[in-house]
């Protein structure tokens, strides 16, 4: 047996026993392509459920630090290649998705929880300060890591502390004073995996939580596309460069009918790129780069992907 068949049978080998150990919360060869918002993307290697905490632990042992991972969360903002992504994608399921109040004023949400599912957790037990979260598609987990946010508000604002658990299977407590947010960015490490967060808001009318919401909910929908094959913004506003927004300069720059197979700018907000069919990971890649090419020839900005793309 030379070295490569040797690799091989050793890899084939570690699959089985993963397979074995982890039985129905494991799959080898998964397909992604229905994991996320845009419908694209290829199979990967090793797809994990994890239940709770004691089991994300031991298979996060298990392998050893061996592998690249991947956390799937909504799949709002996430493009995905359709080759095979040879790591592992892990999905947290029902121990992250728990959310209760600890105080009067903090809520406690695992990192699997919706952003919408907050924002009405929040709404139900008249807490205000979580109503933009009524409009952003996402999970927590993906919220912090990215800092995401709309109409003046982000997590940052909302966030009192993270636990999180690094690849080593050690657990960690962050405080939001250490953690160094920018704009879309918490600058936290892609070796951790969120588990939870303690976030704090403040008390409110319910019936004025639910107008906010509605009113934020309308001007959403008036704006940016919906129930159509999109991953939400493409690129980030160019903070500190020009007092344009993103989408201003994608409109004097680019070619709006532009296309590559099925993958296409959005009518309704030039920011927000869609799948109109069965658009390819390429086709989408390559309307990202002609967009930030035209951009840059045009303005001298070299704008950065809001979406996480993941190869």
């Amino acid at each position: 047996m030379d070295e490569r068949d040797t690799k091989i049978f050793k890899m084939s080998e570690y699959l089985k026993e993963l397979s074995s150990e982890f039985n129905e919360n494991l799959k080898l060869n998964y397909d992604l392509k229905k994991k996320n918002w845009f419908n694209i993307g290829g199979k990967a290697k090793i797809y994990y459920k994890a239940k709770n905490l004691k089991e994300l632990i031991r298979f996060l042992k298990k392998i050893n630090n061996q592998e690249k991972i991947f956390i799937l969360g909504g799949g709002s903002n996430t493009l995905i290649t359709d080759n095979n992504y040879d790591g592992v994608v892990i999905k947290l399921l029902n121990n992250f998705n728990n959310i209760s109040l600890l105080s009067d004023d903090i809520i406690i949400a695992g990192s699997g929880v919706s952003d919408k599912s907050l924002s009405e957790f929040a709404t139900n037990n008249s807490l205000g300060g979580f109503e933009f979260l009524s409009c952003i598609p996402g999970t927590v987990g993906g919220g912090i890591k990215m800092n995401a946010g709309c109409f003046g508000r982000e997590f940052k604002d909302i966030l009192i502390s993270l636990q999180a658990v690094n690849k080593s299977g050690k657990l960690l407590t962050i405080s939001v004073k250490d953690i160094n947010f920018n704009y879309r960015d918490s600058g936290l490490s892609d070796e951790l995996i969120f588990l939870s967060a303690s976030l704090k808001g403040y008390k409110k009318d319910k019936s004025a939580i639910k107008t906010e919401v509605q009113r934020l909910v309308e001007k959403k929908e008036l704006a940016q596309p919906t129930r159509i094959k999109t991953s939400g913004s493409t690129f980030k506003n160019p903070i500190n460069q020009t007092d344009k927004k993103v989408w201003e300069l994608i409109s004097e720059s680019v070619p709006l009918e532009k296309s590559f197979g099925d993958a296409s700018i959005s009518d309704k907000h030039c920011n927000f790129f869609v799948n109109k069919g069965n658009a390819k990971f390429e086709d989408m890649k390559n309307l990202i780069n002609f967009v930030t090419e035209c951009v840059f020839k045009k303005t001298g900005i070299k704008l950065e992907t809001e979406i996480k793309i993941v190869e």
